[in-house]
């Protein structure tokens, strides 16, 4: 299987091609510089394997949470590349991503994901390891005041950048169930396109039309007075 993931919704803009499981990645911290950075990338790593978009079996995607901006350019160039090239598409969660990440690093099974959502909120979600060794959610992800979050009862580390922002309140609110912190990590498009490569193999891939950005919330703006409080 050969599939193409980029990943831009957070201070991270990366691009991954896996071929057959091997996965190459191009991965940069460059934040508002995303636009500029990610074609680029895709460009570099296609011609490096020798591929063009139509001998890709599958594009993906980072759908969200994260920046508004940032979410709609992953969006934009997925579809693109889909487009033209007749692709399904994956869209698959940055909070999921961030847990495949972790599960790829560590000997762990739960990840306790949050990503600063600003506006004092965060974004949420809880994953576990699947015995074939993929992150999936238990409950549902949301958008909510860190000493709001929802978890089941299970211990897990602590991923992302809202345990820097929020790591206090995070550990009041969860207690014991934090084994372990890990928050200066970003979502990466290795691990996007190693989830989305799983859910091609179970048919999940859908047609580029069906496959939309989630923002968790409605509200993508602040006000004024909301971004000097």
């Amino acid at each position: 299987m050969k599939l193409l993931a980029v990943e831009t919704a957070t201070e991270a803009c990366s691009a991954a091609l896996i071929i057959d499981g091997d996965v190459r990645e191009r991965y940069q911290l460059a934040a508002k510089e995303h636009t500029k950075l990610i074609l680029p990338m895709v460009d570099e790593l296609m011609a490096e394997a020798g591929l063009s978009p139509t001998q890709l079996d599958a594009m993906a995607f980072g759908c969200g949470p994260g920046s508004f901006t940032g979410v709609r350019i992953a969006t934009g160039v997925a579809h693109g590349i889909a487009l033209g090239a007749d692709l399904p598409v994956v869209a698959v969660s940055t909070l999921a991503a961030l847990a495949q990440d972790y599960f790829s690093r560590h000997p762990a099974w739960v990840a306790l994901t949050g990503m600063d959502a600003r506006m004092h909120e965060v974004f949420w979600g809880v994953y576990q390891k699947n015995a074939t060794g993929f992150a999936e959610l238990v409950g549902r992800e949301a958008v909510t005041p860190a000493e709001q979050v929802i978890f089941p009862d299970l211990k897990g580390a602590g991923v992302g950048s809202a345990w820097r922002v929020y790591q206090d309140t995070l550990n009041r609110r969860l207690g014991d169930r934090v084994e372990h912190i890990e928050a200066e990590v970003w979502p990466r498009a290795g691990a996007i396109a190693v989830l989305a490569a799983e859910s091609v193999r179970l048919g999940l891939a859908v047609p580029v039309e069906h496959a939309q950005p989630v923002y968790l919330r409605d509200k993508v703006a602040q006000t004024e007075a909301e971004r000097h409080a």
